[in-house]
C-alpha cells in the first residue's frame, strides 16, 4: 500500500498549507482527501505535487507492505 503520511511533514516544513494548493495550484479538494485516506491518486497528481513542493517523491510517498498481499508459508 502506498501512503501519504510524509506528504503533509513535506508540506509543513516547506510552508505550504492545503488551502495554498488548493486556491494558488488548483490541486482540488478531493485529490487531497483521497492523499489523507490513502486511497488511489494518478500520477500526474503526485508528478505535480513534487513539482510544487519541489521535492522528490519520497518526500511524499512511501511504500508499506500489506499484511495481506504476503504469500502464505
Amino acid at each position: 500500500m502506498i501512503v501519504y503520511d510524509k506528504l503533509w511533514s513535506t508540506m509543513k516544513a516547506k510552508g505550504f498549507s492545503q488551502y495554498k494548493l488548493i486556491k494558488e495550484y488548483d490541486i482540488s479538494s478531493s485529490q487531497l482527501d483521497r492523499l489523507r485516506k490513502n486511497s488511489n491518486v494518478n500520477t500526474y497528481t503526485l508528478n505535480r505535487l513534487c513539482n510544487i513542493l519541489d521535492c522528490q517523491l519520497d518526500d511524499i510517498a512511501q511504500f508499506v507492505k500489506d499484511e495481506e498481499s504476503q504469500p502464505n508459508g
